[in-house]
């Protein structure tokens, strides 16, 4: 399960609704369950589906502290897999059945591009909202060891007692948006490498 979170002004219902508008209609359906803190977003071949093989995909939205964290499921292929298979065996056997299959192949190769698809969407929906993988104005403020008072990120010196501030200054995974612990050299969810 692939997770990433999304920082800024966006709640998980603003990312459901983008999936629904995006893949319920054609072969594809999609339907959201949960509530204002966690839903769940579940995306599949429509049982009479037109074309193509049985394929499906969850996609958990949660709200955060500032942000909407996001965790895709393992795709359920094998029905895109049989469905493959099929249109390779009726084209080993007549090629000429290829072309009666040339819609089956199409959404089949649709579908197991289904994954990357759903990462699309999410990004222009958190696009649109003003997120991404940057953390907030707010969660970018540091406490003062001496004093207590929040500063913000880069002050050298406390704004209310002049003690140093330091170089721990809380930084987001430019890959996934996971906010690791200070001087983290690599990301503890993705493995990028930190920068800055």
């Amino acid at each position: 399960m692939e997770k990433r979170t999304y920082h800024g002004n966006i709640v998980p219902q603003d990312i459901g609704r983008a999936l629904v508008a995006e893949y319920d209609h054609g072969n594809m359906q999609a339907q959201i369950v949960g509530d204002d803190q966690r839903i769940v977003v579940q995306i599949a071949s429509r049982t009479f589906r037109e074309s193509g093989g049985q394929t499906a995909m969850t996609v958990v939205l949660e709200k955060i502290e500032d942000g909407v964290m996001v965790q895709l499921g393992d795709q359920q292929w094998f029905g895109v897999a049989a469905s493959m298979g099929q249109t390779a065996l009726s084209a080993l056997r007549n090629p000429l059945t290829l072309l009666g299959r040339l819609d089956d192949l199409a959404q089949d190769i649709t579908s197991i591009q289904l994954a990357e698809s759903i990462w699309k969407t999410i990004g222009r929906s958190a696009e649109a909202a003003g997120a991404g993988y940057q953390i907030s104005e707010r969660l970018r403020r540091t406490e003062c060891a001496y004093c207590g008072v929040a500063a913000p990120v880069g002050e050298p010196s406390c704004p209310a007692c002049g003690g140093p501030m330091g170089t721990a200054q809380p930084k987001a995974c430019l890959k996934c948006g996971f906010v690791p612990s200070a001087g983290a050299r690599q990301c503890p969810k993705c493995g990028a490498k930190m920068t800055g």
